[in-house]
């Protein structure tokens, strides 16, 4: 008897021991590593995606979280709201261990979105990207057919979707728990833009938007801020020129690009386009006059410099898509998804790298005129609250400067 308690004894010993080496096995990492989502890179405040950011440890990520993005009417290669987004997913995922796909429609139609929807759902996918205003009217159909599936849509605005849902008149729809999207302070970035091109040696200037939307108003109306106020500061108000006009749609055409030519003819000497492909038409102006463009929502060099001429593009006038990406898809992962809501995001940070509105690296930055220095300053002092910009689209903004406000070209 005492010769089989104590291989009672001996055996529950090994299996105790055999579970502790389990547990150990077991734990998630503590040096996994770390993305902009789970490092504080892109934390979340004031106008950020969700108060509670995940922690500087890796986030504890559900075996059964599954990403997947739908393209709106282009590719993943587009560089532009896509590749933005595509890139920032799939870098997250990959550093996470989290499966990610994309589905690209069929056809620039809410139908042909839905139906991208649905087979990402019908495989398994419960987490959905998707970038731009187009799929306002694919959410509206889908989101409250799959509950448990988190919609994440970015820069469909509020107005967007209610105008989908039939109710931009009272904004009565209410946004289900599972949806969420980011829009952003474009008058911010509009700004920033505005100054970098005077103080960068810019007197004659234009602003071409597409169609005068809230998004493209904001653009317009902080960029003529940006301007004036840089104006003010080197003393130069009187020297300056701005031109300002709508191409009333998203896509450059010949009537446009013949506007254009007109504005570098007579001495504009560069152009913020803002609109989706309606920068096609003040590139192609400014490389017959050699002169310059500003890009928007991504860094638009790449894309304009490589079909129009190495330096044309300034700056761009950026919105933080990939940053935002990993933000909400670590919250996710860390179990804090904030549905139900548009959120606005901009300025989280005194450091220009953390922001969802921005200039990007490739800007023309110039000793002695605008340093990378000088554009760190800026933005210092909008986190603070030093300078303050106007969001009015109802009422052009209060400057100095003259303003030659053309309407619409079509």
């Amino acid at each position: 008897m005492k010769k089989i308690l104590a291989l009672v004894l001996v055996l529950a010993m090994v299996a105790a021991l055999f579970v502790g080496c389990s547990g150990t096995d077991n734990k998630p990492a503590t040096d996994a590593p770390k993305t902009e989502a789970n490092n504080g890179d892109t934390k979340a405040a004031t106008d950020a995606p969700a108060t509670d950011a995940p922690a500087t440890d890796a986030p504890v990520v559900a075996t059964d979280m599954k990403v997947a993005m739908v393209t709106d009417y282009g590719d993943i290669t587009d560089e532009s709201f896509n590749q933005a987004t595509y890139e920032g997913a799939k870098e997250w995922c990959e550093a996470n261990g989290v499966d990610f796909t994309y589905y690209k429609p069929t056809g620039d139609s809410t139908e042909a979105r839905v139906a991208s929807i649905d087979q990402a759902v019908a495989d398994g996918y419960n987490v959905l990207l998707m970038p731009g205003y187009a799929f306002a009217g694919a959410i509206v159909e889908t989101v409250e057919m799959y509950p448990d599936v988190k919609f994440v849509a970015l820069d469909v605005s509020e107005y967007d979707l209610q105008d989908a849902k039939g109710t931009a008149k009272d904004f009565s729809w209410v946004y289900p728990a599972n949806l969420y999207s980011a829009v952003y302070q474009e008058e911010l970035a509009g700004y920033m833009a505005g100054v970098a091109a005077v103080k960068l040696g810019y007197t004659k200037i234009g602003y071409l938007g597409g169609m005068a939307v809230p998004a493209v108003v904001r653009y317009g109306y902080g960029f003529v801020q940006g301007v004036n106020d840089a104006a003010k500061e080197l003393g130069n108000v009187a020297d300056i020129e701005l031109k300002y006009v709508y191409g009333n749609q998203f896509f450059g055409d010949a009537d446009i690009t013949a506007y254009m030519d007109t504005w570098y003819n007579a001495g504009t000497q560069v152009v913020f386009a803002c609109g989706g492909g309606i920068y096609a038409s003040a590139a192609e102006a400014a490389q017959k006059a050699n002169a310059k463009v500003i890009g928007v929502d991504v860094d638009q060099a790449p894309t304009i410099d490589s079909k129009y001429g190495e330096g044309m593009t300034v700056t761009s006038a950026m919105k933080g898509l990939a940053a935002t990406v990993k933000t909400l898809l670590g919250n996710i992962a860390a179990g804090k998804f904030e549905g139900g809501k548009v959120e606005t995001l901009g300025l989280v940070s005194e450091t220009p790298a953390e922001n969802y509105v921005q200039l990007p690296a490739s800007t023309q930055w110039a000793e002695g005129k605008f340093t990378e220095a000088d554009y760190n300053e800026l933005v210092a002092k909008l986190f603070k609250g030093e300078i303050t910009v106007s969001a009015d689209t109802e009422n052009a903004p209060e400057v100095e400067i003259a303003v030659d406000y053309q309407g619409n070209i079509k």
